[in-house]
Formats: C-alpha cells, sequence, structure tokens
C-alpha cells in the first residue's frame, strides 16, 4: 500500500457514481501556504540604527572634506609693520607672494620709529599687533617673548650659516633656533673729505696711529683756540652722531667684552680714553661746543667723520657738492673689527596667522626677494639696503659708496651701545651709562673709575633683561 501525502486523498474519500446522475465535481485540495518568518523589534531597531550611523558618519566625513577645503582657500590678511621703507618699496615683493598664495594678503604699514619699541609690545600684549614686524638686532633680550623661532621648513639653521655673514649668525641664531631673517646689513665706516685730504697730501688711515696723526694735521684752530675746521668728529658724546657705536668699535678692536666689561676693564678703559683724547686741550680736535658732527662734516669743517649707509643720504641732501669717500675703519694690528647695526625681519609669536606670516617670511628670505628690493630702493635713491646675504654681498663691488658697509660685515659684531635705535630701553639705558663715563673723563675723573661705574650699570640693565638662570 503506498504511503499516503497530503496531496492524495483515500479511496474511501472518492465519490461513487450513482444511477445516471452526473458525479459531483470534485473538489482540488488547496496547497498548504508557505508561513511568513518571524522578524522580531529588534532587528528592526538593529537596522534603523545602522543606517543612522552610516548617516551621520557620511555627514561628517563630507563635512570634514569641506571644511579642509574652505580652510585651504580661506582669505588671510597678514599686518607686516616695517620702518624707514615705505609701501612702494615692498610692493612688488608682495605682489609676487601673494601671486603664489592667491589666499593671502599682506597689508605692509610703515611705522613711526617713535615709541615703536613700546608700540610693538603693547599691540603685542594686547592682541592688536602685527603678524611680521622689524626690530633692531640688539632688540631680542627685550622681545624674546614675542619673536617666534623658525621652523626647519621656512630657514634652516645651516642654511642661514652658508648664506649669512657671521655677526647676524652671532645675533639671530639663540640656543640653536633661528629667530628672524635681516634683509640688510649695515656697518660702521670711515667717511673722509676727499677735497681736504688731496690740499693737505693724505692718503686715507687704515691704523689708529695714522688717523690721529691726519685728525691733528687737518685741525685748524683760530687765535683764541676755536676749532673752525675738525680733523676729526670724535671725543665727546652729546655732538657726535653714533658716539655709542665707536666707543663700541674701539673698545671690540681692544679687546674688551662689551658684555663683560669687569672681564677686561683696562681694555675698555684705555679704549675710553684713547677716545676722549680728540677732545681734550690742548692737542684736541672736536670739543662739546661744535654742531653735530654729520652737519659738520656735511658742511665741509670736518675731515673725518664716522657713520653708517644711511648717512650718505642725509650728506647728499645737505650737501650735495661735497666730495667725499667712504673707507674701511682703521684697525689694531690684526683687529679688523667694526660695529654692526642692522633690522631684522621676525614673525609675533601671538599672530593667528603664523603659518601665513612664517610663508612670507620665508619669501623675504629668498636671493631674489633680496636683489629685488635693492633695485626698487635704488631707484628712489643712490643705493638700496647693503646686502646680509653673503652671496649677493659682492655684487655691490663695484659701487665705492656702499661696498665697504658689506665688505666689513665678514669682521663685524654687534654691541647693545648703540645709538638710533630709539628703543627707549635697551640700548637707551645702556648709552645714559656709556655717556656719563665719558662726560665724567672730560671733567677729569680717571678712567679707572668711570669704567667701573660704566661696568656696573652694563651688568644693572643686563641683569634686568637678561635675568640669570636660577640655581
Amino acid at each position: 500500500m503506498e504511503e499516503n501525502t497530503i496531496f492524495q486523498p483515500s479511496a474511501s474519500s472518492v465519490p461513487q457514481s450513482t444511477g445516471g446522475q452526473q458525479p459531483a465535481e470534485q473538489v482540488q485540495p488547496q496547497p498548504a501556504q508557505e508561513s511568513r518568518p518571524h522578524i522580531s523589534i529588534m532587528t528592526i531597531v538593529k537596522a534603523i540604527l545602522g543606517v543612522l550611523v552610516i548617516l551621520v558618519v557620511g555627514f561628517l566625513l563630507v563635512n570634514f572634506v569641506f571644511s579642509k577645503l574652505s580652510k585651504k582657500s580661506e582669505a588671510v590678511t597678514l599686518t607686516y609693520w616695517g620702518l624707514w621703507e615705505d609701501q612702494n618699496i615692498f610692493k612688488g615683493v608682495i605682489e609676487d607672494f601673494q601671486k603664489q598664495n592667491p589666499n593671502i594678503t599682506v597689508n605692509y604699514i610703515k611705522q613711526d620709529i617713535k615709541d615703536y619699541r613700546e608700540r610693538l609690545m603693547v599691540r603685542t600684549q594686547n592682541g592688536t599687533g602685527p603678524d611680521i614686524f622689524r626690530f633692531h638686532n640688539t632688540w631680542i633680550p627685550q622681545l624674546s617673548n614675542i619673536v617666534l623661532p623658525l621652523p626647519k621648513d621656512i630657514v634652516t639653521v645651516s642654511e642661514f650659516q652658508n648664506n649669512y655673514f657671521l655677526v647676524t649668525q652671532t645675533d639671530i641664531i639663540k640656543n640653536g633656533a633661528l629667530y628672524g631673517v635681516p634683509l640688510g646689513i649695515d656697518t660702521l665706516s670711515l667717511f673722509i673729505n676727499l677735497d681736504l685730504f688731496k690740499s693737505a697730501g693724505y692718503t686715507p688711515p687704515t691704523n689708529w696711529d695714522d688717523f690721529l696723526r691726519i685728525a691733528r694735521g687737518l685741525t685748524v684752530k683760530d687765535e683764541s683756540g676755536k676749532i673752525k675746521t675738525s680733523g676729526a668728529s670724535m671725543g665727546t658724546f652729546d655732538n657726535v652722531n653714533h658716539a655709542p657705536d665707536i666707543i663700541s668699535m674701539l673698545m671690540l678692536q681692544n679687546g674688551t667684552n662689551v658684555r663683560n666689561i669687569s672681564e677686561n676693564p683696562k681694555a675698555a678703559s684705555e679704549a675710553l680714553l684713547f677716545y676722549v683724547s680728540f677732545a681734550k686741550p690742548p692737542d684736541n680736535v672736536w670739543d662739546q661746543t661744535l654742531e653735530q658732527s654729520l652737519t659738520a662734516f656735511a658742511k665741509g669743517k670736518a675731515g673725518m667723520y664716522f657713520g653708517y649707509s644711511w648717512d650718505v643720504f642725509t650728506i647728499k641732501a645737505l650737501n650735495p657738492n661735497l666730495a667725499f669717500d667712504v673707507k674701511e675703519v682703521p684697525h689694531l694690528f690684526g683687529r679688523n673689527i667694526t660695529t654692526a647695526s642692522y633690522w631684522i625681519e621676525g614673525v609675533n609669536v601671538k599672530s593667528k596667522h603664523q603659518k601665513e606670516a612664517l610663508l612670507f617670511l620665508k619669501h623675504l628670505a629668498q636671493k631674489q626677494t633680496a636683489e629685488k628690493l635693492f633695485t626698487t630702493e635704488s631707484k628712489t635713491r643712490l643705493f638700496g639696503e647693503p646686502y646680509a646675504r653673503i652671496d649677493s654681498a659682492e655684487t655691490l663691488k663695484s659701487n665705492p659708496l656702499v661696498y665697504p658697509f658689506v665688505k666689513q660685515a665678514k669682521t663685524a659684531r654687534s654691541s647693545f651701545f648703540a645709538a638710533d635705535t630709539f628703543d627707549n630701553g635697551f640700548n637707551s639705558r645702556m648709552n645714559v651709562y656709556l655717556g656719563n663715563a665719558v662726560r665724567s673723563m672730560l671733567d677729569n675723573t680717571s678712567a679707572e673709575t668711570a669704567t667701573d661705574t660704566l661696568a656696573s650699570g652694563v651688568n644693572q640693565v643686563l641683569n634686568q633683561y637678561e635675568p640669570k638662570p636660577q640655581k
């Protein structure tokens, strides 16, 4: 017997045929419907959560990408505080940078030197300071809290050492970090009146013995002993332009450590004695009654004058017909040293756009940028700012008025006894002590006493601006 299945009815269930009647319609069995799988609430919840997670992650990814793209193209305006140069000098250099970085605008603002350092520090502390600013090479102790050390991808220390004069390396590299980039260099040089030298038959002095001899030989006094023509404008403090720089030069050549005068006070006192001797009767070649040394030289009333490159423009403006030349300073045997005074471009540590500011500083540090600036500056005056880069300095060899300033940079040194920084702080306080030393010696205070007082004052200022680490 065959096994029954749900689709096969049994024989007894099939109706039998009766008398002539039509058999009843056979009813076909309906196939059983498949049962639907059971979907739990947890499964539905998990599915919904999965979709939500995918949507949220997708939204965050899209938002992140758009945020990055937006930041890359975000417009940034940098404020650049400069000194001395007008906006049109930097226009071309800034435009070159902006072409390479279309989302960055550089706003150059020429600052007044009066109260500049104080204004820079106060504005920085208030959060309204510049992104990039110019500062003097002696100001790093005062500005150490606001100058940003440069990352290696901007200018490396080794790159800087290869391309810039040694004096800038000593000044700007601190504890292995680079704190800015100079666009120019300047050194104290000797200006000589060519007509006075020619009429007296003198050649430019290269040592101090010759300098002293020529200074006395060129000096003309009237019957009362009043100086009519000075052989050399030096010896006093208040009416000698760059007196702190000149005295620094003498001290450095004589082996003085200007940061620690007490280390070798004899060298410092000898330098001071030599300096004031030019204003000490009866053989003085200068005195305190005369006009400012720069003015006297420009008028043809001084045979020799010590100055920087910018003095050339002032002299030419005061007396276009004056015949003068610029030479290296006299020196002691084997000590061809002069003083350097220059300005540095740095990035503000409180800038809200440090990345962009550093990019602009990197642009300023390029050789072609320095050369473009020099060319632009030379269109408005006799010459541009002397190059701070060694690889550009030699191109100035054919210009006798500017080349001595860069030639001496190879052996120049810095000193915080520096005039014309207008800082009302570090330099000014140092110069007060130095000026007091010179005046006291002209009033017959001994060189030893004046030097001791000077050394004490220097230590006080250094302790204020460069506090010694606690033991």
